[in-house]
């Protein structure tokens, strides 16, 4: 143990220093034991202060200070050569391990130029990678098709200089009360945005040059509880002028379910195949009338089919499958992602939400619908990561790889996935009046002499300002359909709660139209009751305006109005999928406060004329608005980015979008839907390593037929002789093709080995047996 004893010294120095360090000072620190407050009555030990110089001052230099130090002091007594290369080796340890990480830091510095000059190489050579991803930088307002979305180098943009086209296309939105004049917009949770948004496309789409016929497929309604206009057959959306070339875009209202009730969208799904075979007779019958127009008797067949929501993406699906048509989706709103929100507020439990929503049976509708797609459309990129990437179906990853290799025509190994483009949705500035001042109709109004001024001003004014004691304050404004996901409650505490914000301002809540409210369905009255009583608690009579009637004609009004006060529109959904409202306001010059989940986040990057909130966030929501109620700085600079950058939403900007990426897909459809190619026997690349537990589709249409032999070039020839032998000669009635009640699953499950665990021979001959007996009761009954 004797030569040992510098090891022990250097323990016991440690166990000195360990107590010496918790030692209080006299202003409240540590006292840290030094080599000059070393008693004088106690020998230096070099081990000591070496190891107090390393605990407290843990540094490059200053370990090879105290180790010259150390060499230089030391006694006679002290004479150990491997305290001394102890020292240096310690020193020599952290100068090492400093060069180590500065070395780690400059290869990882270095991997990253690498890996972002090969990913903008890729986007260099590749393109379409970079569709619909956020934009970068100003853009001069003259090259607007930039400023909404890249396309791809391959991919032509939609010209009206080309070659006339004579285009048929097909729009299905199922649900909700869908007609062109005097929409009933907020009638019930299933009359939105998405109706407004399905109708002005058909118009929109009808007067881009190449279109020839829009149709707008939706169900026929002859209840006595609706308009009796939902019940019309056919309803012409837009006239084409004789010059257009057009057929014009026309609403076609398809019989399904009870005729005598109007059925909401949760209700709707077991009458889709009843849908499906009206849509699938009425786009037959189109197909033949427009090609003995325009296509010298050859049928027109649709150019795409596009399904708004998750049932009618379903239907767009089935008819895709049935026509050998490209299919498009839209989703609006997803059930994934409202499943996910409803869980999130803890007030029903998932067997509820099913009961109430069949989230179930939508979600599976939309994964059908992705699957049978080949493209979907989204008005932001967070639509896509946050909300189609919670699916099945879509992985962003495998999506952007399988991309690259179909360019590269590198096999994808019978991977597919739809090709997802963000197309934010248009506006019609038709209407937009020139922004006039920001006075004088304002005092007229509010003025009780001037009556006779009154009555040149918007209705709905006076109706809107007999509800304010103090209508000169700033107005702020929320408009949307009584449903619990757009989070009026939360906007009502948020005011009812800021007293600041209830001396500067005023609410106006447009929550659709009502007569009675215990005749409304239960989740709209339950939201126009709680808000009842919150003003009711918060004592807001005399700040809160609510309306029991508006027409959609007088939407703009609203907005004026709300301007010339110089108020703030707000949006705090749970989760807005785009958020058309917002975009409207705008035009109007209203700074927005909107929701921080869904397609807000992208408007306001395009607009910067707001403040993103988190919904659930009661004081954020309130902050936001104070801040820009009393921030008129901030207020004028909110509404000149606003009237800006608000001609970046336009409707024919949408649709040469729109066309320009369907075309794109139509080029690839043949391919990828009717054609089988061999693919031969390669290994798994690094590209889709890791990506074996995802689905995988395989983009087969067509019937086999029993000898494997794939049919699929005759099936649209054989599906038109069908239903044109069905149809009667003299032509007074009408008999309606329904495939899909014809349509059925035959399934034979059979033990095929016998106890001693031999394969039976006769199986195949039982098969056969049993399918020639289905085959001959089929026919006889």
């Amino acid at each position: 143990m004797a030569r040992n004893e510098w090891i022990n010294g250097y323990l016991e120095a440690i166990l000195d220093v360990g107590s010496g360090v918790m030692k209080k000072r006299g202003d409240g620190g540590l006292k840290i034991a030094r080599f000059e407050q070393v008693k004088e009555d106690k020998l230096f030990s070099p081990i000591k202060y070496f190891v107090e110089e390393v605990i407290n001052n843990f540094d490059e230099s200053d370990l090879h200070r105290t180790w010259i130090k150390m060499i230089a002091t030391r006694t006679t007594r002290e004479r150990s050569n491997r305290l001394e290369n102890m020292c240096w080796r310690i020193w020599h340890l952290a100068r090492k391990k400093k060069q180590i990480a500065w070395d780690d830091a400059r290869r990882l510095a270095k991997r990253q130029l690498e890996r972002e000059q090969g990913r903008n190489d890729a986007d260099d050579d590749l393109s379409e990678l970079s569709e619909g991803e956020k934009e970068k930088g100003e853009a001069n307002p003259s090259e607007s098709v930039k400023d909404i979305a890249r396309i791809n180098s391959d991919m032509k943009l939609w010209s009206d200089d080309e070659k006339p086209r004579q285009l048929y296309i097909v729009l299905i939105s199922m649900h909700g009360l869908v007609r062109g004049e005097n929409m009933e917009l907020g009638r019930d949770s299933d009359t939105g945005g998405q109706v407004k948004y399905v109708v002005e496309l058909a118009r929109a789409l009808a007067s881009t040059k190449g279109v020839y016929r829009v149709d707008l497929l939706t169900r026929q309604i002859t209840s006595p509880e609706v308009d009796f206009s939902y019940g019309e057959p056919i309803e012409m959306l837009s006239c084409p002028s004789d010059d257009s070339g057009s057929c014009g875009a026309y609403i076609i209202r398809i019989p399904c379910g009870p005729p005598d009730r109007y059925i909401p969208k949760e209700s709707l799904w077991p009458w889709i195949p009843e849908f499906v075979d009206g849509a699938l007779n009425h786009i037959v019958s189109m197909a033949t009338a427009l090609g003995e127009q325009v296509n010298a008797g050859k049928p027109t067949w649709p150019y795409v089919i596009h399904g708004h929501y998750a049932d009618a993406g379903e239907v767009a699906a089935l008819l895709s499958g049935a026509l050998n048509v490209p299919m498009v989706i839209t989703g609006h709103s997803l059930g994934r992602n409202k499943f996910e929100q409803l869980l999130k507020q803890g007030r029903h439990s998932k067997e509820h939400i099913n009961a109430t929503y069949k989230i179930i049976r939508r979600i599976e509708a939309e994964e059908l619908g992705l699957d049978a797609a080949e493209m979907v459309v989204t008005s932001t990129r967070q639509e896509i990561e946050e909300q189609w990437g919670l699916y099945d179906g879509f992985d962003i990853k495998l999506e952007r790889k399988l991309r690259i290799r179909r360019r590269r025509g590198v096999s994808c190994l019978g991977r597919y996935m739809p090709r997802m483009v963000v197309i934010p949705p248009g506006m019609d500035f038709s209407y937009v009046t020139a922004q006039d001042s920001l006075e004088g109709d304002l005092k007229s109004l509010i003025d009780s002499d001037r009556n006779q001024n009154k009555r040149n001003l918007p209705p709905i004014w006076s109706e809107i300002m007999r509800f304010f004691t103090n209508p000169h304050k700033p107005i702020i404004l929320a408009l949307s359909r009584p449903d619990p996901k757009k989070n009026v409650t939360t906007l009502l505490k948020a005011f009812g709660e800021c007293q600041p914000l209830r001396e500067l301002a005023n609410l106006t809540l447009i929550l659709g139209n009502r007569d009675d409210i215990g005749e409304m369905s239960d989740s709209s009255s339950s939201v126009l009751i709680n808000t009842l009583k919150l003003i009711d608690k918060y004592d807001l009579y005399g700040q809160v305006a609510f309306p029991k009637h508006h027409k959609q004609s007088e939407v703009p009004d609203i907005y004026r109005l709300a301007a010339k006060t110089k108020g703030v529109f707000i949006n705090p959904a749970l989760v807005e999928p785009f958020g058309l409202t917002l975009i409207e306001a705008s035009a109007y010059g209203l700074p927005v406060v909107a929701t921080e989940n869904g397609g807000p986040v992208d408007i306001l990057k395009v607009l910067h004329n707001g403040l993103l909130v988190d919904p659930h966030d009661q004081k954020a929501i309130a902050d936001a608005l104070l801040k820009l109620v009393a921030g008129k700085n901030l207020w004028t600079e909110c509404r000149k980015n606003g009237l800006k950058n608000i001609h970046r939403f336009s409707w024919p900007e949408h649709c040469r979008n729109y066309l320009s990426h369907i075309e794109h897909c139509r080029n690839r459809h043949p391919t990828t839907r009717l054609e089988i190619a061999p693919i031969p026997e390669e290994p798994m690349s690094e590209s889709l390593k890791g990506m074996e537990d995802l689905s995988l589709r395989f983009s087969i249409e067509g019937d086999y037929k029993l000898n494997g032999e794939l049919d699929a070039t005759n099936k649209q020839k054989k599906l038109i002789e069908a239903i044109t032998q069905m149809a009667p000669s003299n032509g007074n009635a009408r008999v309606t093709y329904t495939p899909g009640r014809r349509q059925m699953l035959f399934v034979i499950a059979t033990d095929c080995y016998s106890f001693k665990g031999q394969l039976h021979r006769d199986v195949s001959r039982n098969y056969q047996e049993c399918y020639e007996s289905w085959r001959t009761e089929s026919r006889h009954g």
